[in-house]
């Protein structure tokens, strides 16, 4: 007689892989110019220091324990002064919770915010990792579109008069995740001024806003509500290797994700949050690395915008790069991104069409391009390819 089948929970009833993660999958070929990935550049990434500060954590046996379960505290510490000085108050250590990447601070947050078929509210597109995470918990997804200014607060504030009421709007603020645009100064202080009325949290997920090209990111939502919950990370920054992502939030919160921590994890790393204290208290060197990063990125970002507007004239529209790590690109002649992927991945070509992003808006004809893994002269030419694809459809 055969076995019986276990069943599987049915909270992975409806959810799917991410299609981002799947197409880096088929971009592994070395002929293929991958505009797909959202990967910073390993080459930029400070490996001689890391190994420094990974001598000094070794250098002391005490220090390969565990930690505590919000993180260890001198990089609470270091966080913490990031943080006030970001916010222009002062942020207490109890405020600052460490997370394993800051993808595990917004899987946690669910938990501790949602019930089955609470109500989010996301921007469209979004980001896949959030979408993923607030699926599996259960929730109702609602989007608000964005434009050049970043999410329509106005649209959320129709949504809040017709009677919805979010448990919390997850917005990624700067150079946002897929869309490219960085939400305006007003529409931050509008967002905190709804938040604080109506009742709900925001979660600012933050983990590009260092990496501006010409102008400092305004300043975090944050700053004008204590309703916010701030995220990020050192992966864009220095290293996703290392793991280590923060929580800036009001301490009930972050003493009911510790509850939560200490079932999934326990703790993190001790050894890589050393690591990532000793490169962040590091001031000096740090700005001079993040400097680097974003000199070779601008330049990029630039090439990567120039070469597709040249290249497609009036046939598409592209975002402004300011910062951040990708372009959003709009067919303006219908083109079905979807169909045309094979036909680029034969050309040699990589990018994620629209719709593995999308929420109540398909996005058949748009499509995100990551610009920091290859230089100029390699995106110039992936775009000659995106090119001579298009003109195969």
């Amino acid at each position: 007689m055969s076995a019986l089948v276990p069943p599987l929970s049915r909270r992975l009833d409806g959810l799917r892989s991410s299609a981002i993660r799947d197409l880096l999958k088929l971009t592994a070929r070395a002929d293929i110019i991958s505009l797909a990935g959202g990967l910073p550049d390993a080459e930029l990434m400070p490996r001689d220091r890391i190994a420094v500060a990974a001598d000094a954590a070794l250098s002391d046996r005490s220090r390969l324990q565990y930690t505590e379960s919000p993180g260890w505290g001198p990089l609470r510490e270091v966080l913490a002064a990031r943080e006030s000085a970001r916010l222009g108050r002062e942020v207490p250590v109890a405020e600052v919770f460490v997370t394993h990447g800051s993808q595990q601070a917004l899987s946690l947050l669910a938990e501790v915010l949602l019930d089955p078929g609470s109500l989010v509210i996301v921007e469209d597109p979004a980001y896949v990792g959030a979408l993923q995470v607030f699926r599996a918990a259960g929730a109702r997804i609602v989007a608000v579109p964005l434009d050049s200014e970043g999410m329509r607060v106005d649209v959320l504030r129709e949504l809040l008069a017709g009677g919805e009421r979010p448990a919390f709007v997850h917005t990624v603020s700067n150079f946002h995740n897929p869309g490219g645009v960085t939400m305006s100064p007003n529409r931050r202080r509008e967002l905190a001024e709804l938040a604080d009325a109506h009742g709900f949290w925001v979660i600012e997920d933050d983990p590009y806003g260092e990496l501006w090209f010409d102008r400092p990111s305004p300043a975090p939502v944050a700053t004008y509500s204590p309703n916010v919950i701030r995220l990020s990370s050192v992966s864009k920054i220095l290293a996703p290797t290392l793991r280590v992502g923060w929580m800036t939030a009001p301490e009930r919160v972050c003493r009911a994700v510790e509850l939560l921590k200490q079932g999934a994890d326990l703790c993190g790393s001790a050894l890589t949050q050393q690591i990532a204290a000793d490169l962040l208290a590091d001031t000096d060197w740090l700005t001079g690395h993040i400097d680097s990063v974003r000199a070779a990125y601008g330049q990029r970002a630039h090439a990567l915008v120039d070469a597709v507007r040249t290249r497609f004239g009036d046939r598409v529209t592209a975002t402004n790069a300011a910062g951040g790590m990708f372009v959003w690109v709009d067919f303006t002649d219908g083109t079905d991104t979807q169909a045309l992927l094979p036909q680029a991945l034969d050309a040699g070509v990589a990018y994620v069409p629209g719709n593995a992003f999308a929420v109540s808006t398909d996005y058949t004809a748009s499509m995100r391009l990551c610009f920091t893994t290859s230089d100029a002269n390699a995106l110039r030419e992936a775009v000659d390819r995106l090119a001579k694809a298009h003109g195969h459809v």
